[in-house]
């Protein structure tokens, strides 16, 4: 890893043993985009690489250079209206009402490591030799506004950081109306977009198109990352795949309003932007103030798809996760809600407890319904103090009632919300984000409390806090039920509305940062309504996130499928629930269930005690097999290998670091016969080391079981006979590969 900076020729090169990322200074002072990519050597002038042309019908910055518009030149952070009209990447409102920008490079600076963005998630470097960061600085020098620009190289893998950050020098107040994170002008348009989205269960579908001349983009409006659109594309080669090709991932550390957008001209480059959504945005930035915006991230590879998964796993996982629960195996939890949704007792809890403590569960999570006047949707929220009437020594005594089974106690809060039948709303009424005179939305009965204030973020961690203080309670999961409508503060003027999504964000990132610190051993997963805030920028807080409301196991296929190609493993939720399915009414095996369920966090949603002896023995398997294999299946490397979004047969696997040790899961969704033999072929393994595999009497290597394949051939190929077991709908099985010895015979 290495950052040479050319002051003869005004460039800069950031590079690793993977990737290239070169810029230089511009004849006009801005700063332009030269190369990102595979690793090129390092020389001192790359000038030749940026092209000019004469084009009819182009404005030109300089009166005896015809050929200089910046119209056809890649730029670092490009700005409209100086012979730009391209979409920029920030605009500015003067007070003479100008949005003519001009940044011009001032200078720069080195830093070993990587700076803290205050008051976002970011990644962050733990030891010397990690990371480095080119900051550079710019200058409109009519306005006086700085703009420095962020650039984090690490030392391994095709990733750099990168942010901005803005500082009126200035005399005059300024708004910030646009300010992306992320702007990369590329020399081409040949690529296929790549997009995860979709609606509540059934999150991160990846829809792909071909990117044409005009603009792709998609966002989100809702004052969260939403279950539509993820902050998370990818720009792919036509002919790349899971296994070769070149890609470029694009990942906003963001929980909050953002847009992802690919602009191609009638020239064929192409401009990617990715930050804060403009609509809606409007930073007021007096003399002397700041911004600071997310952070993105940019991954490359010319290896492939499941590569560039990989590549964001690692970052994800080991530097953007923090915290107790970073590297720990997670404990295998039962949450009640599917079993008892509001209707519970105590006793009814601690009988779900105790059978669960005897197939081998380690934490028991205490879901809606505990607090206030909680009986239904309705009321209460708002009220973090428990209910009595259902629980009679409050969440304190449950906690040491389930302690004393053998058990961890886990509390599901929604601190965002609250319903008007509670005390909070009752007191303060005014602390809804609510437009005055105007009708307010309600979504699920329940209304979205103003982070953006410090009163609120201060009464709701007061409340977690004396809760948390006096019960004994290793887990939180935080629950965020609906998007921001009717978006207005009672507190801020008029000028600053523009504001409030931003701000509520960062109200929400103070709450968790400052229950983290306070209780840095209990583990947080983020939830909202399942998957509507899965991002990167909930991992800095929470390390894992429910990763939808839908449990269903073919559905969690392509569900998990789906998050794999930006989030770990370790960051999906994912539980076996009770069957016909909640969400879709489908019946499916407890076994496949499990196996869909294994390659997450792993957990139940049901009531155990309602299982049969035979399948309470099946749990019981279950969870013996999880806790042995769960550092693997949570922190090996994960490779997608077939698609349920192509094929009726869905398979992925995780490979430990060493490639002693694989697990394979392999679905089918609805059974045939007399089908084609079929193998799979396997990833990630050593070639010369021979495998023993689970439910074959023949050991295989490595080379054998990627190349030639491993048999998944099955009685459907053909039809039972005699006391052969028959195929069915929605079947599964897992391979378990051990190394035996190394060295080809």
């Amino acid at each position: 890893m290495n950052i040479v900076v050319n002051k003869a020729a005004d460039t800069f090169h950031l590079y690793n043993d993977d990737i290239s990322y070169i810029m230089t200074v511009l004849p006009n002072g801005q700063l332009g985009q030269v190369y990102f990519g595979k690793k090129i050597r390092e020389r001192e002038d790359y000038s030749h690489l940026v092209e000019t042309a004469t084009r009819p019908m182009s404005s030109c910055v300089f009166d005896t250079d015809k050929r200089f518009s910046m119209e056809h030149l890649r730029q670092e952070y490009a700005v409209f209206g100086t012979s730009d009209y391209r979409t920029p990447a920030t605009e500015v409102v003067q007070k003479n009402g100008s949005r003519i920008s001009e940044f011009c490079f001032r200078d720069y600076r080195i830093e070993s490591g990587k700076p803290i963005l205050e008051g976002l998630p970011a990644t962050y470097t733990e030891n010397a030799g990690e990371a480095s960061t080119l900051i550079t600085g710019l200058e409109d020098p009519v306005t006086g506004l700085r703009l420095e620009l962020l650039y984090t190289i690490f030392a391994k893998g095709g990733s750099i950081a990168r942010s901005a950050r803005f500082s009126n020098h200035g005399r005059e107040t300024l708004h910030l109306t646009s300010a992306m994170s992320l702007c990369m002008d590329l020399p081409d348009c040949c690529y296929d977009w790549m997009q995860f989205s979709g609606a509540w269960a059934r999150e991160r579908y990846p829809k792909t198109r071909q990117l044409e001349q005009g603009i792709l983009s998609v966002g989100s409006m809702r004052g969260n990352s939403s279950h539509n659109h993820n902050p998370f594309v990818i720009l792919k080669r036509p002919d790349t795949d899971e296994f070769q090709g070149e890609a470029i991932g694009f990942s906003l550390i963001y929980s909050g309003n953002f847009l992802a957008q690919a602009e191609v001209d009638t020239y064929d480059t192409t401009r990617v932007l990715m930050g804060i959504h403009p609509s809606c945005f409007d930073w007021k930035l007096e003399a002397g103030e700041s911004f600071q915006t997310p952070e993105a991230v940019m991954v490359y590879t010319d290896q492939g798809l499941n590569h560039l998964s990989q590549t964001f796993h690692r970052l994800y996982q080991k530097r953007l996760a923090r915290g107790y629960w970073r590297d720990r195996e997670r404990p295998i939890l039962i949450n009640n809600w599917e079993a008892t949704c509001f209707d519970f007792t105590e006793e009814k809890l601690l009988e779900i407890a105790r059978t669960a403590k005897e197939t081998g569960v380690e934490l028991f999570v205490l879901d809606d319904g505990w607090f206030g006047e909680r009986s239904n949707e309705h009321a209460g929220l708002g009220d973090w103090f428990a209910n009595t009437k259902r629980l009679p020594q409050g969440i304190t005594g449950l906690s040491k009632k389930i302690g004393e089974i053998g058990m961890k106690f886990g509390l599901w809060f929604e601190p965002e919300m609250v319903n008007k039948d509670s005390d909070l709303y009752r007191q303060h009424p005014d602390w809804i984000i609510a437009a005055p005179e105007r009708r307010q939305s309600h979504g699920r009965f329940q209304y979205v409390l103003d982070f953006s204030r410090t009163e609120v973020v201060d009464y709701i961690y007061s409340m977690m806090e004396t809760l948390l203080s006096d019960a004994d309670i290793s887990y939180i999961k935080w629950d965020m039920n609906r998007s921001i409508t009717e978006c207005f503060s009672n507190t801020l003027p008029a000028d600053r509305q523009g504001e409030v999504y931003h701000r509520y964000i960062l109200g929400v990132y103070e709450l968790y940062e400052r229950l983290i610190g306070r209780f840095p051993q209990i583990l947080f997963e983020s939830c909202a309504s399942g998957g509507g805030r899965f991002d990167p920028g909930m991992l800095y807080y929470a390390p894992q996130g429910w990763t939808s409301d839908d449990t269903d196991a073919m559905e969690r296929l392509k569900i998990q499928y789906g998050t794999s190609y930006c989030y770990p493993v370790s960051s999906m939720g994912s539980h076996v629930s009770v069957t016909p399915n909640q969400q879709v009414n489908r019946d499916t095996p407890l076994s496949t269930r499990a196996n869909v369920a294994y390659f997450g966090t792993f957990g139940y949603e049901l009531d155990l005690n309602v299982l049969s002896s035979e399948e309470l023995e099946d749990v019981r398997e279950e969870i013996t097999f999880m806790k042995q294999y769960r550092h693997l299946l949570q922190f090996g490397t994960f490779y997608r290998l077939e698609s349920p979004f192509s094929h009726n047969t869905a398979a992925w696997m995780v490979v430990d670091s060493d490639k002693k040790e694989a697990i394979v899961g392999w679905y089918r969704v609805l059974n045939g016969i007399n089908l084609p033999f079929t193998r799979l072929k396997l990833k990630g393994l050593d070639p010369g080391t021979k495998y023993a595999v689970s439910g074959s009497v023949k050991s295989c290597y490595g080379d054998e079981l990627m190349y030639a394949g491993l048999i998944t051939t099955d009685i459907s190929s053909g039809q039972a006979q005699g006391d052969e077991k028959m195929s069915r709908d929605f079947e599964s099985r897992l391979y378990i590969l051990k190394a035996e010895k190394r060295g080809i015979e």
